[in-house]
């Protein structure tokens, strides 16, 4: 008896049958999962350090090598490279595959805790890690620009506005802000003033650490009753805040930072800078979920694109720049 004959024999269960499968397979056609790539997850873990005004050689024999040693140590790390430029480092281990990801980060967290004894101790923060996957590109990036606002002024609003609502939206793994930085108050020394001063960088650098420190002050007690004490130390973020600065006295009057400076309210980074169509801009590169369906995530994030420009202050305009749907292939609706 041949394969076919019992189908032969029941046309109306064979039609049923085959209109069964066909109804499965277009409703499973519905939920395939939309995606260029495969999805590949690559054991990665990144970790960045800062350590600002600190030239490339600096920061690769004070700050990546010490970390190096403690992440050499660690178990199954088949590939780590590091770069250092001016003022950061950034240092790349790579996994074996079948290595637990969430395992790889406690290990790292704390290889950098037991190199934190080795590193500068004036860091500003400790170094920070994040998993990251290589094969994953940015599936959006938005760019804020304006014609009257500054760069510092359009970095303040992604960072502390729209960077935490779009990484509220479903499908949204990381987004990173570029092409600026937040606004900061930079003295600009003038040596020749300085040394007729009888100062040095240090000396600056000194009073300026010890003007913006914002410690416990303690307590006073009488009895049964304690008073805290609560004062302000930090300086303002204006330049004219610093300017009557005293850095030390000569010949009985003051020497004031103005006098061997030039205070100007800037930006953190002078070096980082975004563009697009030839005016500034900050960027907001947008990384899925893994797994998460890029058509979705992207138009989840167009959706609320209304309602983050209706909060935007007047003259401030943003557009995407990068979109990585249309090329993937969409489903019919």
């Amino acid at each position: 008896m041949s394969l076919s004959a019992p189908f032969i024999r029941r046309p109306v269960a064979t039609t049923l049958l085959t209109l069964a499968i066909a109804l499965a397979g277009a409703i499973a056609f519905r939920l395939l999962p939309v995606s260029p790539l495969p999805q590949v997850d690559f054991p990665t873990i990144s970790v960045s350090a800062a350590l600002p005004g600190a030239d490339p050689e600096t920061m690769a024999t004070s700050v990546a090598a010490p970390l190096e040693r403690q992440f050499g140590r660690i178990a199954g790390v088949t590939e780590m490279t590091s770069t250092s430029s001016r003022g950061s480092t950034s240092i790349t281990l790579q996994f074996d595959l079948d290595r637990d990801i969430n395992g790889a980060a406690r290990d790292v967290q704390a290889a950098i805790n037991a190199a934190r004894g080795f590193l500068p101790s004036n860091m500003p923060s400790n170094p920070r890690y994040r998993k990251v996957n290589p094969a994953d590109a940015p599936i959006l990036i938005l760019a804020l620009t304006s014609e009257k606002h500054t760069r510092a002024q359009l970095y303040d609003i992604a960072a502390t506005v729209l960077q935490q609502k779009v990484s509220q939206v479903e499908g949204v793994g990381q987004v990173f802000v570029g092409g600026g930085s937040l606004p900061a108050v930079r003295v600009e020394l003038n040596p020749s003033a300085v040394s007729r001063y009888g100062l040095s960088l240090e000396d600056v650098r000194g009073v300026l650490a010890k003007t913006n420190v914002n410690r416990p002050k303690g307590q006073v007690s009488a009895g049964d009753r304690t008073w805290e004490v609560q004062t302000n130390d930090q300086m303002p973020a204006t330049a004219a805040a610093y300017e009557p600065l005293v850095l030390t006295y000569r010949n009985g009057a003051a020497v004031h930072l103005s006098d061997v400076a030039q205070v100007v309210e800037s930006v953190e980074d002078v070096r980082a800078a975004g563009y697009v169509d030839g005016k500034p801009a900050v960027l907001l590169v947008i990384f899925r979920q893994p797994g998460a369906n890029i058509i979705e995530t992207v138009d989840s994030v167009r959706a609320l694109m209304p309602r983050l420009m209706a909060g935007l202050p007047g003259g401030m305009s943003l557009s995407p720049v990068v979109d990585r749907s249309p090329p993937t292939s969409r489903l019919p609706a």
